[in-house]
């Protein structure tokens, strides 16, 4: 290649890479995936070092991070918040150990530190006198935005340190992976575009401006270092500061390790490439950095990084399949939800043949069709995701997908409402929505009519014998025993078991009724709140909004649903049948449960018990001050595991996580009441 034809590669890369840092950093829309960008920044970096006469002080090479965005007051930083150079593989890693060997004095003892690289937005947190002070983005290195307000709302940030003077605290703030599932799944019912990774969802809920829109998410923080070593006087290293941010309340990454050579490097990366997939969290690779910092001090800095560090990016984790068909379903509230149907391929160790297209937008954009080869990638190795289309390898006589204008369950014209990315039918009638809500209200987490799965639901409403919940309560044996595949004995017990759920707590109705934007948590908090359905009902929106988890948007769904005609029928009939309006479980009583064994403490319930359900087992430590929580992770403080308890077990025993089978569980619970 000669100087012209460089001269015009690093311009195309220049408009690339502007066009992407933007993207990423300003609108938490990335075009390119992590790789791509990677990939692309080494071709310039090669190319400027083969051509210097072709750097310049506005290459992407040069800069540090983002831009700043103007909806946020921009601050400075007390000092730089760099960006690290990027190794792929080993021989990049080794050739590392190899530059800081050359660039420190012969003999020199030294020792690596690697820490996981925990895929989230970096911040600068800083404090004053014991007092959290100050929060903001890394925006461009020098000057980030201020996002005090919403760093406040995460609970793994200390509002107060018993370190005084000034220290500027650095870390990453991130999703887990269990937030990300539930916020995506909230924002595809509310017809809101799903994000794309947890990345994006942590990037996009710090840079809310109501901050109880970032309280919401529960995000995190890791903190991996402080911003000047000269702010703690008595640590002398990387990992001795880790240690003290630890002991001043900060949470650090646990599964960092001291390295005495690149080979022990090597295998920490091995180690963790395989393991990646086993944290709650997301990870993207692994950073390496030189431990003391006299050492540091000696490599010095580039202008854009610092030689005593580097960070290590996993291979992604893609694969390639045809698309086969797209198909459309209806959701309860109406949405329209496309889904991708592929000739079946193994990503990230798992068989993928469905993966979300999200919206009609998404398909638009990518420009995505019937008979495409397509790259599928799981989004955050959680939700499998079409990530873009092979192009070159797409048919000539292709066409482009076209979403439906009608609905394709009753046929009604598609809304795509203001402010919204879906499609949505708008019919209350439409068969699909009336099935889904029925299926929504039944299920385990609503009225828990054991029986009455999906099947048995689709049989009724089929047979004509229930359009609305309330038909539930009508239903009689001798209709249930002309159904298929339904005997005397299954007739019985469904009619008993829906007979007993008129008794449940009114927090399992209200979640049940499927009222948008209102979950299981928010029920029961309005439940607890204003104890009965006529309360609820009679609520106006100040009296809705100064609970701490209602916003504006939720008490309008809330008011525009009990006065709807429809609506009110639909309790009057509720009520009629027999069906409890009041919230009959109890206000946790702190005083009472304080020195229970299960107060403060999170569980995971796995495997079969004879004396409880699962639900019942939640309940119950909720009772008594515990959290319950769905997966296995170092913040689990017991695993209640039954028979056949599986992976979730014996993760808890690798963790060394306290394991109660079901007699110390009913033990426990006994002791803690008697208390």
């Amino acid at each position: 290649m000669n100087q012209q034809e460089a001269q015009q590669r690093v311009e195309e890369l220049y408009a690339m890479l502007h066009e992407q840092n933007h993207a990423y950093y300003v609108l938490d829309n990335p075009k390119m995936t992590d790789i791509e960008y990677d990939l692309l920044l080494k071709e310039l970096i090669d190319l400027e070092e083969s051509f210097p006469a072709l750097a310049s002080d506005n290459s992407p090479t040069r800069r540090v991070g983002g831009t700043v965005s103007e909806r946020f007051e921009k601050v400075p930083h007390p000092s730089p918040m760099l960006s690290l150079g990027n190794a792929f593989n080993e021989a990049d890693l080794i050739d590392f150990d190899r530059k800081v060997r050359q660039g420190l004095a012969e003999g020199t003892a030294f020792s690596y530190i690697c820490e996981l690289k925990i895929d989230g937005l970096a911040v600068s947190i800083q404090y004053e006198n014991g007092h959290l002070l100050r929060g903001a983005t890394r925006g461009d290195g020098a000057i980030g935005e201020d996002i005090t307000t919403n760093i406040r709302t995460i609970r793994t940030v200390p509002l107060t340190i018993s370190e005084k003077g000034k220290i500027d605290v650095r870390g990453e703030a991130y999703m887990p992976k269990k937030s990300f599932a539930a916020l995506n799944a909230q924002r595809d019912e509310s017809g809101e575009e799903p994000f794309a990774n947890p990345r994006n969802a942590a990037a996009g809920s710090l840079r809310q401006l109501d901050s109880k829109v970032a309280a919401a998410r529960n995000l995190a923080v890791f903190v991996y270092g402080i911003g000047s070593t000269s702010q703690l006087m008595d640590i002398s290293s990387h990992s001795d500061g880790l240690n003290r941010l630890g002991v001043l309340g900060f949470q650090t990454n646990k599964e960092r390790r001291t390295c005495a050579t690149i080979e022990d490097v090597l295998a920490y990366v091995i180690e963790w490439t395989g393991k990646r997939t086993t944290l709650d969290y997301e990870i993207d690779g692994i950073v390496i950095k030189v431990d003391q910092f006299a050492n540091q001090e000696a490599l010095g800095l580039t202008s854009k990084s610092p030689r005593w560090a580097i960070a290590y990016k996993f291979p992604a984790e893609e694969a390639v399949s045809t698309l086969v068909d797209i198909e459309l379903t209806v959701g309860r509230t109406g949405v329209i939800t496309p889904t991708a149907i592929l000739t079946p391929v193994k990503v990230a160790g798992t068989t993928v043949s469905r993966a979300t297209l999200h919206n009609e937008d998404i398909i638009r954009e990518k420009d995505i069709r019937l008979g495409d080869t397509v790259v599928i990638r799981k989004a955050g190795d959680i939700i499998p995701e079409v990530v873009r289309v092979v192009l070159e390898k797409r048919d000539e006589g292709s066409i482009p997908y076209q979403m439906p204008v009608r609905c394709i369950s009753c046929g009604s014209d598609l809304t795509r409402l203001e402010g919204e990315v879906a499609l949505r039918c708008m019919n209350s009638a439409c068969k699909a929505q009336i099935r889904e809500g029925l299926i929504h209200f039944v299920s385990r987490t609503a009225m828990n009519i054991d029986g009455l799965g999906e099947k048995v639901i689709t049989q009724l409403f089929e047979a004509n014998l229930i359009h609305t919940v309330a038909d539930l309560y009508k239903l009689r044996y001798e209709q249930l025993i002309e159904l298929e595949r339904m005997g005397e004995r299954s007739a019985n017990n469904l009619i008993e078991a829906i007979e007993a759920s008129k008794q449940n707590s009114f927090e399992k109705l209200l979640f049940g009724l499927g009222i948008r934007h209102i979950g299981s948590r928010v029920a029961r908090t309005l439940a607890q709140e204003f104890g009965t359905m006529e309360k609820l009902i009679a609520a106006e929106s100040e009296d809705l909004t100064v609970i701490n988890e209602i916003g504006d948007k939720m008490a309008d769904t809330i008011e525009r649903y009990f006065e709807q005609a429809g609506n009110q029928d639909l309790i009057a009939e509720l009520r009629e049948a027999g069906v409890n309006f009041t919230y009959t479980g109890k206000k946790l009583d702190v005083e009472a449960v304080s020195d229970s064994s299960f107060f403060g403490k999170s569980f995971v319930v796995t495997g079969k018990m004879e004396s409880y359900g699962r639900e019942e087992a939640k309940e119950v430590i909720e009772s008594l001050g515990g959290k319950v929580s769905g997966s296995v992770s170092k913040k689990t403080n017991v695993v209640v595991a039954g028979e056949a308890a599986g992976s979730k077990l014996t993760k808890a025993e690798s963790l060394g996580i306290e394991i109660w089978n079901e007699e110390k569980f009913i033990n426990e619970i006994n002791d803690s009441k008697r208390d």
